[in-house]
């Protein structure tokens, strides 16, 4: 049964533009060639929750863990971090639609 990582965040403030440069041209190339696939990409845009969840496929959770504890992903999380504050992420079963 395939997992889904939920990651979370919110952009800094005056980063916005280099942070969408970095997540189109590395963040979720960069996921691809490690073997994730992003499915789901979220904005909140009322309430007190984090501004951004994203959604990556992997097949199974020890395939998952296993790419996260990847140097390839190691690089991009930590370039990620300087455009954001206030990340985390969590890996569940995998359904259809919005998951939190």
């Amino acid at each position: 049964m395939g997992v889904k990582i939920l990651l979370t965040w919110n952009i800094k403030p005056d980063r916005e533009q280099e942070y969408f440069e970095f997540i189109i041209g590395e963040f979720i190339p960069g996921a691809q060639r490690i073997g994730l696939h992003p499915v789901d990409a979220w904005a909140t845009l009322y309430g007190d929750y984090p501004q951004i969840q994203v959604g990556i496929f992997a097949p199974t959770e020890a395939s998952a863990r296993k790419v996260l504890a990847s140097v390839e992903w190691q690089a991009l999380q930590e370039k990620l971090l300087t455009f954001v504050t206030d990340y985390a992420y969590k890996i569940v079963p995998a359904r259809r639609g919005f998951q939190f």
